[in-house]
């Protein structure tokens, strides 16, 4: 409540951070004092940081750090440690301290709009009908394929990937057609009610079964009164337990507040990809799935070729590209001039730009320039230009419009534009050929499959105290904490159990032991991870990273994804199959199959509509309200998913 702040002139950027000490990119803090960006602490593997925020606090003793990436709207999931109580703690005035280096959340308080907020309020208004299409005579369908989703409160975002996803051939085939209810239930590898394919299972029966998609039986009130067959509605069905399952290990998800549609199915995608693990054929997920590859040339004509996963295509819009120029400069003077005269523009003049799709795919492949690359050619910084293209094409293609982005002053700001999506698009000119002739690859300092350097883990205080206090010795603890990474009690616990008898447990703890404890890994929890479809290699790697631990390895591997194209390409990506094994690949034409559209000012409020083409035809899904759609807003949509052509 009585933090002082040093006036040093620091104006904190909304991207772009790098901590003031060394070239770290992640893992920083800005200190609350004086606005230093700082990365964290080293974790045992290396990985993390550099202690620079940690040495900062020493120097200085300012005592509080906000980690940056955590920092939303609501500042609800704000990350701020305390130094001196070595801990996380809240701050009541995280607002205010964020103001003071050019960090403005003011606006959250306001009571009263701004003219740029209510321009943008009354376009809201305007998108609110079209995407909803009111005003129109929507006929309303019934039968499998078209059952609603009620609303569980702020769950449109929710609802709107569900019907999407349940749209498509891998998730109909492996929740639908290729299991029943009853054999979901007999194989379940947990309870069912907290296994995700066993949710996802009763989820797709319900959606696509046409049990819970009936019209209502219409009563002789109902038959002589002036309703019409709009009035006929479902009540849609209630994923209550889906909710809270895929939600389970989501702190956002699991709350009742509106969600980015975005995360939500990025997070479906990573669960659905968890549960389906030692089953490649049944996981729907790869059908989503492509590998980017990205192309780094420094001034000294070497390069470096960089592959990574993802599911989705995340655009930028240029507006400079829009293609109605001329009529938005005539409306731009219309609005200063009824500005002056204290007048509103009406809905029927309002003109937006209208940019290409094709001029949004063209901005990902065009060649931009990254500053500060270290180039090992040169053994010096420079600037690289780099340039991305698909090493794959996914059966399913789904592109994200960069709508939000931030202002100066880290102020949210949704851009208000029309994007031109024809119902067919072709990007086999994306396809990344790999390493050309006559190309000399940039020299690897360290290769891909390099271990770190080994690092001394100290034993957390905490687990060991926790430990003695129950009677155990104290070296065993010791032991314990060191062999399980400090992860946590019942781990330590659990490794002590099963090391009682073990020759050297009483042996003094050095550091060429834990150097060698730590390099031996368990061949019992290799074969674990191999029958999961892991490499040995990769198995090997993600234990030895994680202290030993399945479930931890498990997640590393997730979570780094490079280390499994590391060990398939060979620290290249001249040879494209071996890594890209495992998904699918084929032609580069595509049909739009649905969008999923937002209207609000945030991807954390307002409302998701999605439009699917279904028979023939398309079909508005908006929460339990299903019916054919008259005026789908194309030109509208935040999430765009293509189904490929051909093969």
């Amino acid at each position: 409540m009585n933090l002082q702040q040093i006036n040093s002139g620091v104006t904190v950027p909304p991207t772009g951070w790098k901590c003031c000490k060394c070239d770290k990119t992640e893992n920083l803090w800005l200190n609350l004092t004086d606005g230093m960006i700082l990365c964290g602490r080293k974790n045992w593997d290396g990985t993390g940081g550099n202690n620079h925020a940690i040495q900062h606090y020493e120097q200085t003793k300012y005592p509080l750090a906000v980690k940056l990436g955590t920092i939303t709207a609501d500042l609800e999931g704000a990350d701020v440690f305390s130094y001196p109580e070595d801990d996380s703690v809240e701050d009541p005035l995280l607002a205010q301290h964020l103001a003071f280096f050019g960090i403005d959340f003011s606006s959250l308080q306001k009571t009263e709009m701004t003219t740029a907020e209510r321009e943008l309020d009354q376009n809201t208004n305007f998108d609110w009908n079209r995407i909803q299409e009111s005003g129109h005579e929507v006929e309303p369908l019934f039968g499998p394929g078209y059952t609603g989703l009620a609303n569980l409160g702020n769950s449109c975002y929710m609802a709107s990937i569900m019907q999407v996803v349940f749209s498509t051939r891998p998730f109909i085939s492996r929740y639908y057609e290729g299991q029943s209810l009853k054999s979901a239930f007999m194989t379940s590898l947990a309870d069912p009610t907290i296994d995700l394919n066993t949710q996802l299972t009763k989820l797709g029966h319900g959606l696509l079964s046409g049990k819970y998609s009936q019209p209502p039986q219409e009563s002789e009130d109902v038959k002589s009164s002036s309703k019409t067959t709009s009035d006929l509605k479902q009540e849609g069905i209630r994923p209550r337990m889906f909710k809270q399952v895929i939600a389970a290990s989501h702190p956002e998800f699991s709350s009742m507040r509106q969600q980015d549609a975005l995360e939500f199915f990025l997070h479906l995608l990573d669960q659905v990809e968890r549960a389906n693990i030692g089953k490649p054929e049944l996981d729907p997920s790869r059908n989503f799935k492509f590998f980017i590859e990205e192309r780094l040339q420094c001034p000294s004509g070497k390069v470096a070729y960089n592959k990574r996963s993802d599911y989705i295509l995340s655009l930028n819009i240029p507006l400079h590209e829009a293609t109605n120029k001329e009529q938005v400069e005539a409306f731009n003077k219309l609005k200063a001039q009824k500005k002056l005269e204290g007048k509103e523009v009406a809905d029927d003049e309002i003109v937006r730009p209208r940019v290409p799709l094709e001029a949004c795919l063209t901005s990902f492949s065009a060649p931009e320039e990254l500053h500060d690359f270290h180039s090992t050619a040169l053994n010096a910084k420079t600037t690289a230009i780099k340039t991305a293209g698909l090493t794959t094409f996914p059966d399913y293609l789904v592109l994200h419009m960069r709508k939000f982005v931030m202002e100066e002053g880290w102020v949210p700001k949704k851009l208000d534009v029309y994007i031109d999506v024809p119902d067919v698009i072709d990007i086999s000119h994306m396809r990344s050929t790999g390493i050309q002739p006559g190309e000399e690859l940039l020299p690897e300092t360290v290769a891909h499959d390099e271990q770190p350097e080994p690092v001394n883990v100290v034993p957390s205080e905490a687990i060991v105290s926790t430990l003695s206090g129950m009677g155990f010795n104290y070296l065993h603890c010791q032991k314990a904490a060191i062999n399980t990474s400090n992860v946590g009690v019942e781990e330590a616990m659990t490794w002590l159990l099963s090391h009682m008898d073990d020759p050297d447990i009483d042996d003094p703890v050095t550091s060429e032991s834990q150097t060698a404890k730590l390099s031996q890994v368990d061949e019992a929890s290799v074969e674990t991870l191999v029958s999961f479809g892991f490499q040995e290699e990769v198995a090997r790697k993600a234990l030895k990273a994680s202290g030993g631990h399945v479930e931890a390895a498990t997640d590393w591997i997730f979570s780094h994804p490079e280390a499994s194209n590391s060990m398939d390409t060979d620290g290249t990506s001249s040879d494209t199959q071996a890594a890209d094994s495992g998904v699918s690949d084929g032609s580069g034409r595509y049909k739009l199959l649905a969008l999923v559209s937002h209207m609000g000012t945030s991807t954390h409020c307002g409302h998701y509509v999605a439009h699917v083409c279904k028979d023939g035809r398309w079909v508005i899904f908006n929460d339990s309200k299903v019916g054919a759609s008259i005026d789908p807003p194309k030109d509208m949509g935040y999430l765009y998913f293509f189904e490929r052509i051909g093969s």
